[in-house]
């Protein structure tokens, strides 16, 4: 099974989230951004790694989040989810077409990978209506 780490970075009501580019697999579909656990690699460490890889950007992992498996054609993937703070840096996209900063109240609107509904369902628990 493979692990996949995924950030929750959460600002003013919103959280960024981004959507899988032309050639991948699940490509259209949006997803909370991380990546594959290296071996030896900590999740915080991963998350790190894989944000400024993705994104060129800068964050402070915190707390757990949730976690869920699902099983996909290909195979079965555990998704962790950390909260994350954004540090800095400057966005560029590698392995999505594009990013946004969705609202919590909206996120139904949104196509997502499916190992991400889970989060999905509990961040929009947390919208300010």
């Amino acid at each position: 099974m493979i692990t996949v780490i995924a950030a929750i970075i959460v600002q003013d009501g919103k959280v960024l989230i981004g959507r899988r580019a032309e050639g991948q697999a699940l490509a259209g579909k949006w997803e909370f951004p991380g990546g594959k656990l290296e071996k030896g690699e900590t999740p915080q460490e991963c998350l790190r790694r894989e944000i400024k890889e993705e994104l060129n950007l800068d964050i402070e992992v915190g707390e757990f989040f949730g976690d869920n498996v699902y099983h996909y054609d290909t195979g079965p993937i555990r998704l962790v989810a950390y909260e994350a703070s954004l540090l800095g840096g400057q966005f560029m996209m590698k392995a999505h077409s594009c990013v946004e900063w969705a609202k919590l109240c909206e996120l139904e609107d949104y196509d997502f990978a499916p190992a991400d509904s889970p989060f999905v369902e509990k961040l929009r628990g947390m919208c300010q209506k």
